[in-house]
């Protein structure tokens, strides 16, 4: 991983376009080749950034990088502080506590309670930026990217955008749709995730174990 902190401009040029005027941030470029921009601010989504894969022209006091859409980043550097490299090796992953790990587990055996038709394609898909729980197709062929939480909370609606975004670079998927998938959804991201398209859906633990009944109970984002 390359860190830049440095003054910059950055422009973006795509199915848009944007301008972050000039100041102070954090220039990230990962293995893979994905390029973040960060503020000094927020948990960890960039102001801008370049999915892999991409080619990053280096033209010393300014960068083009390019995806194979035609996409193009150009960040102007107007004074850099830092430059470091750092090898950082394969991440193992993140690992779930017991109840959201074993809930993947008990919805990855019956898709079906999350919505009728749905099929499992595999558990823990693996993409750039980290494994997808789930990955289904629905009754009508479409892609079914799934994240499972305990608690669905904002974090994790962002965390299944990038996943999104970051699978529709693989066309062998076909059309694709987000699935955000917990035990409880606070309003805040349940809104969130129906803004970009995603479902919602609740499901109840205990009774997924057999504790309560035999009967399947779940709450979808149109109640």
């Amino acid at each position: 991983m390359r860190l830049i902190v440095t003054r910059c401009t950055v422009e973006y040029a795509g199915r848009l376009e944007t301008r972050l005027p000039e100041a102070l941030r954090l220039v990230m470029v990962k293995a893979d080749g994905c390029v973040a921009i960060h503020s000094d601010g927020g948990a960890y989504k960039p102001l801008n950034w370049m999915n892999s894969p991409n080619t990053i022209e280096d033209n010393v006091d300014h960068w083009i990088v390019r995806n194979p859409k035609g996409e193009a980043m150009t960040i102007t550097f107007h004074e850099i502080f830092h430059d470091s490299a750092h090898e950082l090796g394969i991440d193992p992953g993140l690992e779930k506590d017991g109840v959201e790990k074993q809930l993947q587990e008990l919805l990855a055996a019956s898709p079906e309670v999350m919505e009728p038709g749905l099929v499992l394609v595999r558990r823990e898909h693996y993409t750039a930026l980290g494994p997808v729980d789930l990955l289904c197709k629905d009754a009508t062929g479409n892609t079914v990217v799934i994240e499972v939480k305990r608690r669905g909370e904002i974090d994790g609606v962002e965390q299944l955008t990038r996943y999104l975004t970051d699978l529709s670079q693989d066309p062998t998927l076909g059309n694709l749709r987000g699935m955000f998938v917990a035990q409880s959804i606070k309003p805040q991201a349940r809104t969130l995730a129906e803004s970009r398209g995603i479902t919602c859906v609740e499901v109840d633990y205990d009774m997924l174990r057999g504790k309560k009944s035999n009967e399947w109970t779940l709450f979808d984002g149109d109640n």
